[in-house]
């Protein structure tokens, strides 16, 4: 099988790129080549070429044709009418990686599945891949388009810390010094090792009964955040001291980050996951979130180099305690 993906070294691509290679598949990047030396896949054809911009890109296709086209870098419809006009002719698949914030926030009902409603008020960047999902079906009534949808929830891989802040957190908490959890810690939520996602995606590919559908793919595992605080702060050898912030107060104080969590982190948020077990009856995730962590703090603890602490950020979490935590 014949397999392009548009980009390819991210946090989830990397681990698909990886898997792709070891089932044999023959894969290529379509990129600028500037792919962080972090998550470098070897063993991939590179396709040198803006995916946005259609001259470039077309020339850097050349004659190819695809078995399945993977695209994990647009972000809005306009992306995508570049993506639509360039591959409409080459492949007989075309997934487009979407996001599952785009599902009702907060949702009626839980689980979710894919047949739960699209539809975010808080977050401009989920509002923006409903619309690409809505360019996408069109595409695909009016002229054929074959198209696939996967909808990925909070997918990590050693070099992420889910909660806010990232590592300033995580330096907060080595410091002894109180961390910010919004809400009241027992919202539940969903983390995916990259690892794990892989499987479900790699095995979608070349599916005709996967054409015209969508899916999510997402761990069955369901953690606090307390829960997920704790779990960090221990693989980095600390107890940690939580301090519990209304997600509505986080956002008066930094609007990034409140859109962040009231369109996304702040509502719990679990999945049901047969329908991609369905089509992929190989797929399960093996890594638990407490294994996960543990890659995580290997890897700060080996690159100094990413130890960096944001500023502002750690200002802002020390502003919200002042305010409201204590």
């Amino acid at each position: 099988m014949k397999v392009l993906f548009i980009g390819g070294t991210g946090i989830i691509s990397s681990a698909c790129s990886r898997l792709a290679l070891e089932r044999g598949i023959d894969l290529h990047h379509l990129n600028r080549g500037r792919s962080q030396s972090l998550r470098a896949v070897e063993g991939v054809k590179v396709l040198n070429g803006d995916a946005r911009d259609f001259a470039a890109a077309r020339e850097a296709l050349g004659r190819h044709e695809w078995d399945a086209v993977v695209d994990w870098i647009s972000f809005v419809p306009e992306h995508l009418r570049t993506a639509h006009a360039l591959f409409r002719d080459r492949t007989r698949q075309f997934v487009f990686i979407s996001s599952a914030s785009a599902y009702q926030t907060p949702p009626a009902r839980l689980p979710v599945t894919e047949d739960t409603p699209l539809d975010n008020p808080f977050w401009q960047y989920s509002r923006d891949k409903i619309a690409c999902e809505d360019f996408l079906w069109e595409a695909q009534r009016r002229d054929g388009f074959p198209v696939t949808i996967v909808r990925p929830s909070h997918t990590y891989d050693r070099t992420v810390l889910p909660m806010e802040g990232g590592y300033t957190t995580v330096q907060r908490m080595l410091d002894g010094r109180p961390v910010v959890v919004h809400g009241d810690g027992t919202s539940i939520w969903t983390l995916t090792h990259h690892r794990d996602f892989a499987k479900g995606l790699v095995g979608l590919l070349g599916q005709h009964k996967a054409l015209g559908q969508a899916y999510h793919i997402t761990s069955d595992e369901w953690l606090t955040w307390n829960q997920i605080y704790t779990l960090v702060a221990r693989a980095f050898g600390v107890e940690p001291r939580l301090v519990h912030v209304p997600s509505e107060i986080i956002a008066r104080y930094d609007e990034k980050m409140g859109a962040s969590l009231l369109g996304d982190k702040a509502h719990s948020m679990l999945f049901d996951n047969s329908k991609v077990k369905a089509v992929v009856p190989d797929f399960h995730c093996e890594i638990p979130f407490e294994e996960g962590v543990q890659e995580i703090a290997a890897f700060y603890r080996s690159r100094p180099d990413c130890c960096r602490v944001d500023a502002a950020v750690d200002a802002t979490f020390d502003r919200l305690i002042d305010a409201y935590g204590r």
